[in-house]
């Protein structure tokens, strides 16, 4: 095939972003330049679902490969998908339309400018879990912190620009040593490519400090413990828009980091610093799900646990097992949708309320029923329900946690007890009890544009609960591939010692 189709899912958002730049922003034509942002994601969705369609499950090898010069002798234009980066993809398209959706009182001011920075950073994005040249995959990984920054600090609460620069420093200070180990492993192998850089290896005497570095980055935007503080601040200053992306997509990031990069370039020093991701990982689990049970803001509440959530992802991801890591590639997938949804329904009470604390609501299931019901079926995904994607992302990755180490995987089914714990405690503060303000009376139930976008995100969380085939066969000989070359790295390396 011909079509460069994964370099048209990269560009397609920038020059739908390209055309609203062009569009004067005001409240007459505020329609219009929705209709174009609009229609240019869900192209790309579909666009992303003939993808999946063309993709052969049969192999391991990157498919739809685009390879071009950019800087001779250095550095090229080199993307292509896998078993594993395609449902990210597919992840990022399918949330992009629904965060467009969802701006309907939300954002009043500039909203051409707005949209222009959801597409741009839709394309970068998708950029990251395309590439597959080191030093491309960094410039995505980064240019991805400008619209984000932007979004947090034009359309944000009142502590918006803390918030935004906490966001901005934190993760580009994390990626600071990142860049300093590409090139190191140019200096080191003479080539930034992935694919060539599997083939070849890298030094056992540099893995541990390129590792580390990588680490850094990952660790920051995962976010992992200790170093999270910046999430919680960034989701409540956002705009709902803003939380959906950050929490849905850009999170998985790392998620994808660590998986394509610190376990494929670097076994030995994963497997030393194995023991090093158990410990946060645990200690994410718990600690902040005891701090997302002492909350009041429901954004904050939400944002601790999706900490919580990650934890459970690296743990996955480091077991390498098979189970392991296919529970955490759909626990990043579920949580996406999962997160995506819960932060839109607190959006939905924000914007007839203007508050986010708990105890100002209570008591209204009454008043607003369809809501009451859509929110708790996310409440229940949220917790890993048996019949939700969160469940099998979990039992997956305790399945795979179990068969390395049977102390770290009971400490970690812990958090699955403190997750129902402070779900439910969230939702019976918010929807049932007494109604103590007025003001809920007044409050309307879900428009049709409401219930189109959370029944949207309602359907894929119940069918891939009960039917997780097709992720887990679109997964499973890309991560089979995975560890066979860790194992026989790690083999070879043992040899030369």
């Amino acid at each position: 095939m011909n079509f460069p189709i994964i370099s048209s899912l990269i560009l397609l958002p920038t020059i739908g972003a390209f055309f609203l730049f062009f569009t004067k922003s005001s409240e007459k034509n505020n329609n219009t330049v929705k209709y174009v942002a609009l229609f240019t994601s869900f192209v790309n969705f579909f666009l992303s679902i003939y993808l999946w369609v063309l993709f052969d499950q049969t192999t391991s090898e990157f498919q739809f490969v685009e390879d071009r010069v950019w800087i001779e002798n250095f550095i090229n234009y080199k993307v292509g998908v896998d078993g594993i980066s395609i449902l990210f993809i597919l992840l990022t398209t399918f949330i992009t339309p629904l965060c467009i959706l969802s701006i309907n009182n939300s954002i009043k001011n500039r909203l051409s400018e707005f949209l222009i920075a959801v597409l741009i950073m839709e394309s970068f994005m998708i950029g990251v879990f395309c590439s597959l040249d080191l030093v491309v995959f960094y410039l995505f990984f980064e240019a991805g912190l400008i619209p984000m920054f932007l979004i947090i600090g034009i359309w944000g609460g009142t502590r918006r620009v803390y918030s935004a620069f906490k966001f901005f420093l934190y993760t580009l200070l994390g990626s600071v040593l990142m860049l300093v180990a590409i090139i190191s492993i140019y200096w080191i192998t003479g080539t930034t490519d992935v694919v060539e850089l599997y083939k070849i290896g890298i030094d056992v005497k540099y893995q541990n400090l390129l590792w580390l570095a990588f680490f850094s980055s990952f660790a920051v935007k995962t976010p992992m413990w200790p170093v999270h503080t910046w999430l919680p601040d960034a989701h409540v200053e956002a705009p709902t828009a803003g939380s959906v992306l950050l929490a849905a997509i850009l999170l998985k990031m790392a998620g994808y980091g660590f998986i394509r990069f610190s376990l494929g370039l670097f076994p030995d020093a994963s497997e030393v610093f194995t023991p090093l991701i158990y410990a946060l990982s645990v200690i994410a689990i718990i600690f902040t799900s005891l701090i997302a049970l002492m909350q009041e803001d429901m954004k904050k509440l939400i944002a601790y646990s999706s900490v919580a959530h990650m934890g459970f992802v690296t743990l996955g991801i480091f077991t390498l097992q098979q189970q392991g890591i296919e529970g955490s590639i759909i626990q990043m997938i579920s949580h996406g949708l999962v997160a995506a949804a819960l932060f839109l329904c607190v959006g939905v009470v924000y914007d007839r309320m203007h508050s986010r604390l708990i105890n100002t609501y209570g008591g209204i299931v009454s008043i607003i029923p369809k809501y009451s019901v859509l929110f708790m079926l996310f409440t229940l995904a949220a917790l890993g329900l048996p019949g939700t994607s969160g469940f099998v992302g979990e039992f997956l990755i305790l399945i795979g946690a179990f068969k390395k180490s049977f102390l770290v995987a009971t400490i970690a089914s812990l958090g699955v007890i403190l997750s129902a714990a402070y779900m439910l405690w969230l939702y019976k503060r918010v929807i049932f009890g007494e109604i103590l303000k007025n003001e809920i009376k007044k409050m309307t139930d879900l428009s049709k544009s409401e219930i189109f976008i959370l029944s949207s995100l309602v359907l894929p969380i119940i069918f891939f609960g009960f039917y997780p085939e097709p992720l887990l066969r679109t997964t499973e000989i890309s991560i089979e591939n995975l560890i066979e070359m860790y194992n026989l790295n790690l083999n070879s390396n043992l040899k030369e010692k």
